[in-house]
């Protein structure tokens, strides 16, 4: 046996640490590293003496040793690290990382505890990658992955902080670009330790590795070098699994773990305090729950730092830092781990759920302000788990960031960025993709009057989006990208409407079932499933125990949906004509008849009232308007207030009318009601009223780009000269009222600066988005700090607290599929129209064939839901793009829209009724066409059968019977030839004049598309139509009926049906 085998002595430690001390003294200087060699020697001749005890001290860092021992044995290690001396901290960091990933250290750290060994070794390898040597820097990212994931040893605190701090510092500074991608793997890892043993309270845990290649998704693709992504892959799976294989777990893990998974923390009092201002101090409120656990503890501290570091942004000074935005962008990407892996504990314990909403959500409404590609790309998806996993949960902040991301990309036509459209459009195939969320998102806000139509709008923008830019308008896109915008979002809706139809057959067949029809989950935690999903993907609403069933959940939706609609359509009058709409809402009961009630809708606007024409109605003479202006003015308080923040605050809700009788009656009542408030403000209400025209027309001077001479503040003093009862206001009060409005101008309180269409004007009012989209309408070239707008972001999160009490955070989850109707009947027009569209304009067989497979599953959806009106829509459209009626310009798209119809046939029998007539007739054209292509196109075949006609006829020879001269005059060949509209029952038999050779040729090419279609698929739906229930049947007679009169009723084109009948 050699010598380095047996250094170290029979202990197990003994057996790791020797060979690792003795490569340390023979690459030490001697004279630098003396005491380091002479520390060394000590260690080993201790180490020849030692042996595994069988009683472990539970105290000792080291499995088998003593206390004192364990501390003799490892401080030569710790000198090694800290001589940053990279030949002597190699081995150093090789030993470190073999005693972790074999379970020999065991124990708990923390940054309160700083005098341990184990402290000050992970310390010193934090600060040992900082020497500059590539292979040092990979050893310390190998030690800290295997110290955090070592089951037997628990980094706590700022200790775990430093560990991801020192990460984050490789990533951002590394050598080369394959450890930037290794500190970058490392760091996700971590959170996947991390946040696996929070969600399962416990250090025993099974723990995945993290895929190198999903990290390096929308950034750092520029750092893989050559094979980077396979080595760094390499380097977290061997790291992960040399700790594997420790022995017996439980039998090693000290009796203190217990206590960080039992669900008790003893931290000390002070600590805890400390902790309690921190989170009250930052809008989080204290879990008065009992006390979480250390490992629960550790991972909120990681998420809320995590969160804080996404929420950094360039200094005034240096608004270019690239090493910031890498920073900020890493932090998005870890978050967006954290959240992609998350399981039942974001929803089931209050506090994490409230780390989301208060650390989480404020990080991604501050950074929807950048224009970064990858940072809203990382934004989208970390929107995407939220909206998947947690949505019951925050309804309120989803119904704030899905307008703010989402639909604002999505609704922008003219002039969008490529990528950011294409990550929106590819996020929305994702959502169609999910029938629950489909449904979960038109339940929840497009059926709740205090939050936008989300349904809606998605469904409208990819209309929009589907039928590109306007003719005549200016866009920045190229060709290539507008038809790819095209596609992509009829793939959207194409997903929509098949999630909808699948959805609906899968509750069918629940039906019978003793589910609940409806029910809701309340948001508090207590109703949160406690329930853990393996790897956490279970369905959100699924993973709630706890609900509160409804009888008649549709019937509520409906009449909920129905409230909004009519809502909204008072609204929409009141922006038209203000008196109208009042008294439309009032006769409706949406709006009290009293002048305060109405006064107090006009004031809170909540439902996107038009601010002008708010303005207008309260200026008006007639006597209800009136007595509401003064109900509207007297529900204001403006005693605290000087006269310039009060007319601030009085306008932020409306826009004064251009009329100046209607500005005189409101600025009356503005003075009346201030001097009210204030009555030793000015000598009499004239005065002030005096002052407010005065400051309007200051406003608009000083802030209007078309004024040129600009009042100065001489000027403005010289105007309001006497106005006091013949006195003079004092020239510094008037000099402050001056310097305030030039400076901050009086505005709405939600005056956007993005054109949008009314419709989403109104909806962002729902929720006082105008402010929001506000905020991140900015063109920026680069980050900016948010500055002034750290008030609405307040605001905003003000938002938050106020709805999570309220009924609209009840979140609803329905099974009844009455639910559809609301859903089609906002979805079918838009839906028709750009599967229309696209199947008339494009020939590409990939986008032809989604349109019409958006057809099918809207006939189904439609039929099954006995919805005729629009059932009957698309079967008749796809009819008409069969060109049957004009078979002489048919092509492939048309053909396979003749496949559609029979699938529709086929598959939807049972629930077509009326429409069966456009079924039947495109087969009676079809066959029409095949007979003419067999020769035969008068009436005598009608003895011969179809199967005597092919053995006695190849269609090859068929078809060159129409060329010959007599056969170009033939009634039939003409009519089919020239063709005619879908509704005529004789196609073209009127038409005069010749038939030319070329035209025939035209017409047999595209007929020779007709041979895919055999008989046997035509002669299917009649053999299926036994298989219809008896009310199937009786349509189906009748519609076979009625094709088969207006065949005889042809003077040309009696055909199979009329025989068949």
């Amino acid at each position: 046996m050699s010598t380095s085998q047996t250094l170290g002595g029979p202990s197990r430690c003994g057996r790791i640490l020797g060979p690792s001390l003795d490569k340390i003294i023979k690459n030490a200087a001697w004279r630098k590293h003396s005491h380091l060699v002479s520390s060394c020697k000590s260690a080993l001749d201790k180490l020849e003496t030692l042996s595994d005890t069988a009683l472990s001290d539970p105290t000792s860092p080291l499995l088998g040793l003593s206390s004192s021992d364990s501390e003799f044995v490892l401080n030569p290690i710790l000198l090694a690290l800290d001589s940053n001396y990279a030949k002597v901290a190699e081995p150093a960091l090789e030993c470190t990382f073999k005693l972790f990933s074999l379970g020999v250290i065991r124990g708990e750290i923390d940054g309160n505890i700083s005098n341990s060994i184990l402290y000050k070794i992970v310390e010193s390898v934090c600060k040992v990658g900082g020497i500059g040597e590539e292979s040092v820097e990979l050893a310390v990212l190998r030690v800290l992955l295997s110290a955090v994931g070592c089951p037997c040893f628990l980094i706590r605190g700022d200790c775990l902080l430093h560990v991801v701090r020192t990460c984050y510092n490789v990533y951002l500074s590394g050598l080369n670009g394959t450890n930037q991608i290794c500190a970058k793997s490392v760091l996700a890892q971590i959170m996947l330790i991390v946040f696996t043993r929070a969600e399962e309270d416990s250090m025993d845990v099974s723990i995945r590795t993290v895929s190198v290649s999903e990290l390096l998704e929308f950034t750092d693709k520029n750092l893989n070098e050559g094979s980077s992504i396979y080595h760094c892959q390499n380097f977290v799976s061997e790291v992960m699994s040399a700790s594997e294989g420790i022995p017996d777990l439980k039998l090693s893990l000290p009796d203190t773990f217990q206590e960080w998974q039992n669900g008790e923390s003893k931290v000390s009092k002070g600590k805890e305090e400390e902790i309690m201002e921190e989170e009250t101090k930052d809008g989080v409120e204290s879990v008065s729950a009992g006390v979480i656990s250390k490992i629960r503890e550790d991972g909120f501290l990681v998420f809320k730092n995590l969160c804080k570091l996404s929420m950094k942004f360039s200094s005034q000074e240096n608004p270019d830092d690239q090493i910031l935005l890498r920073g900020k962008t890493l932090s998005l990407e870890l978050l967006k781990v954290i959240m992609h892996n998350g399981g039942s504990i974001w929803r089931s314990n209050e506090r994490f759920l409230n780390a989301i909403k208060h650390y989480l959500c404020l990080s991604l409404l501050k950074n929807s302000a950048l224009s970064v590609m990858s940072i809203f790309q990382l934004l989208c998806s970390i929107f995407m788990s939220l909206l998947t996993k947690f949505r019951s949960g925050l309804k309120a902040e989803i119904g704030i960031f899905f307008p703010m991301l989402i639909l604002r990309v999505l609704e922008n036509v003219l002039q969008p960025s490529f990528l950011q459209k294409m990550t929106v459009l590819n996020l929305l195939e994702k959502i169609a993709g999910d029938s629950q969320i489909i449904v979960d998102i038109f339940v929840n806000y497009d059926c709740d009057v205090d939050s936008p139509n989300i349904f809606e709008r998605i469904v409208n923008g990819l209309l929009k989006t589907a039928l590109g830019p306007p003719p005549g308008s200016t866009t920045t896109l190229s060709a290539v990208q507008d038809i790819t915008f095209r596609h992509e979002s009829v793939k959207c809706l194409v997903g929509i409407i098949k999630s909808m139809g699948a959805w609906m057959d899968q509750q069918l067949k629940i039906g019978d079932s003793d589910l609940p029809k409806s029910f809701e989950c309340d948001t508090s935690a207590e109703s949160h499933s406690t329930l853990s999903a393996e790897d956490g993907t279970l369905p959100d609403c699924e993973l709630h125990s706890e609900m509160s069933s409804e009888l008649s959940g549709a019937a509520t939706l409906e009449q909920r949906r129905a409230y909004k609609i009519e809502l909204q359509k008072g609204v929409s009058l009141f922006n038209g004509k203000p008196a109208k709409g009042i008294e439309f809402l009032i006769n409706m009961k949406k709006v009290g008849n009293s002048p305060e009630e109405v006064a107090s809708f006009l004031k809170n606007n909540t439902t996107g009232l038009n601010e002008t024409m708010i303005g207008d109605y309260l200026g008006e003479r007639e006597e209800f308007a009136l007595r509401v202006m003064h109900a509207y003015v007297d529900s204001f308080n403006f005693k605290p207030m000087d006269f310039g923040e009060a007319i601030r605050f009085f306008l932020r809700g409306f826009r004064l009318p251009g009329e100046a009788q209607k500005i005189d009656r409101i600025m009356e009542k503005f003075a009346e009601r201030y001097c009210k408030c204030n009555p030793n403000s000015f000598t009499s209400a004239d005065t002030a009223y005096v002052l407010a025209y005065s400051v309007v027309m200051l406003n608009t001077d000083a802030h209007n780009n078309m004024v040129k001479d600009k009042m100065t503040k001489s000027d403005f003093i010289r105007n309001n000269r006497g106005i006091d009862d013949g006195k003079d206001i004092p020239e510094e009060y008037l000099g402050a009222v001056y310097d305030q409005i030039v400076k901050n101008e009086i505005k709405m309180n939600a005056n956007s600066s993005v054109p949008q269409s009314k419709q989403a004007n109104s909806l962002n009012k729902l929720l006082g988005l105008d402010g929001i989209l506000n905020l991140v309408s900015w063109k920026q070239t680069e980050e900016k700090p948010l500055g002034a707008n750290g008030l609405l972001i307040r605001q905003i999160q003000e938002q938050f607290k106020a709805k999570s009490g309220k009924s609209e955070s009840v979140y609803h989850t329905v099974s009844d599929i009455a639910i559809l109707r609301f859903m089609v009947e906002v979805c079918w027009g838009p839906m028709l129209a750009a599967f229309s569209v696209t199947l008339d304009q494009s020939d590409d067989r990939l986008t032809t064939t989604q349109c019409l497979q958006g057809f099918r599953h809207a006939v189904h959806v439609t039929a099954v839901m006995g919805m005729q009106t629009q059932r009957d829509a698309f079967v008749t459209s796809v009819a008409k793009f069969t060109f049957l009626h004009c078979a002489a310009d048919m092509k492939q798209k048309n053909v396979d829209a003749v496949k559609a119809i029979i699938s529709i046939a086929i598959e939807d029998g049972n629930h077509l009724q009326e429409a069966w007539e456009h079924i039947l007739t495109c087969l009676s054209r079809i066959e029409h066409l095949q007979l003419l292509g067999e020769g035969t196109p008068d009436a005598s075949f009608l003895s011969v059968s179809i199967a005597e006609t092919d053995e006695k006829m190849p269609k090859s020879v068929g078809l060159q019977s129409l060329k010959k001269k007599g056969t170009l005059q033939n009634p039939a060949v003409k009519a089919v030839v020239r063709g005619g509209s879908y509704d005529s029952t004789t196609v073209g038999v009127n038409s005069s004049g010749l038939v030319t050779p070329e035209q025939v040729n035209h017409f047999i090419a595209n007929l020779n598309l007709l041979d895919q279609i055999g008989n046997f698929e035509l002669n299917h739906v009649f053999a299926h139509s036994q298989r219809l229930n008896s009310e199937a049947i009786v349509a189906f007679v009748k519609a076979l009926c009625k094709v088969s009169i207006l065949e005889l009723q042809s003077p040309t084109d009696p055909r199979v049906l009329a025989s068949q009948n």
